[in-house]
């Protein structure tokens, strides 16, 4: 298993086991499968509503706790202190853990207000600091945020006591953000990249699949190799268990032609799932 290091040293396994969409009753299930794999970091959130089945997959699927790196965020819409260090602790308390790994903002706006005007600055500070002080009491190991744009992050960067490690961003073949990534670089957050398979889109795309057969590999695992080649962390979700082995397998490499060629790419069809947000479907 390959790792990243985070700012202040905590170690990020490069690939972690996505789990939106999959439902709170097969959430234990998943990550017992996605263990048994290989997998040891597993990406939640209080928005997903399984954070109950992660923690009962954590629980018994065989390897220490210590060896896992749980991921949660803090719901989009708890937009003060009070409101954010609430549910920190009723996370906690769900999953049945002493700690989580890494907890992030979800969104700089609530949902509903998705890339509005109104930006929350003031707000997301004060969620910050909930997050700071969750990390200094050893409640989590590391603090990071999702969806932050440039200047979402210049404002947290500004008024922090300690700087966001990591910032999870839509990124796939297709939609490559590169100066929110060079950014992000910059100031030492890794990028981690959710939905990299474009929620299953990328397998409808005949340029991408073209690329796949050219290296002999699934849509998937040419996804996925793509983003751990631009230095990121990929977050496939996937609750089946001979998808998620495919998945781990990555022992190919793609011609450093053929990635410019893939960051070129401009793909944001997400078909069924447009009306989501993160989709851009207000």
């Amino acid at each position: 298993m390959e790792f990243q290091t985070l700012s202040n040293g905590v170690k990020i396994p490069v690939l972690g086991l996505g789990t939106w969409f999959i439902d709170d009753d097969k959430a234990e299930d998943a990550v017992v499968s996605a263990v048994k794999t290989g997998y040891r970091h597993i990406d939640t959130a209080q928005a997903y509503g399984n954070e109950c089945g992660i923690g009962a997959g954590i629980k018994v699927c065989g390897v220490p706790r210590e060896e896992l790196f749980i991921t949660s965020k803090v719901a989009a819409e708890a937009k003060t202190y009070e409101e954010a260090a609430k549910s920190i602790d009723e996370t906690l308390g769900k999953m049945e853990l002493n700690y989580i790994d890494l907890m992030l903002i979800h969104s700089p706006q609530p949902w509903a207000e998705w890339r509005e005007d109104k930006r929350y600055f003031e707000e997301n500070i004060q969620v910050w600091k909930a997050l700071e002080d969750a990390y200094t009491a050893g409640k989590i190991k590391a603090i990071g945020v999702s969806n932050f744009l440039i200047d979402d992050l210049d404002n947290l960067l500004t008024h922090c006591e300690i700087k966001p490690m990591v910032n999870q961003l839509l990124i796939h073949i297709g939609n490559t953000p590169a100066e929110l990534i060079a950014y992000c670089k910059e100031q030492n957050i890794v990028v981690e990249a959710y939905s990299p398979i474009a929620h299953g889109e990328a397998l409808k795309n005949e340029t991408i699949v073209a690329m796949a057969q050219k290296y002999g590999v699934s849509v998937p695992k040419l996804c996925i190799k793509y983003i751990l080649n631009l230095g990121m962390v990929a977050l496939p979700k996937t609750a089946n268990i001979e998808h998620m082995q495919d998945n781990a397998n990555l022992s190919f490499e793609i011609s450093s032609e053929d990635m410019e060629f893939l960051k070129a790419l401009d793909f944001k069809d997400y078909g069924e799932y447009s009306y989501f947000p993160v989709f851009s479907g207000k």
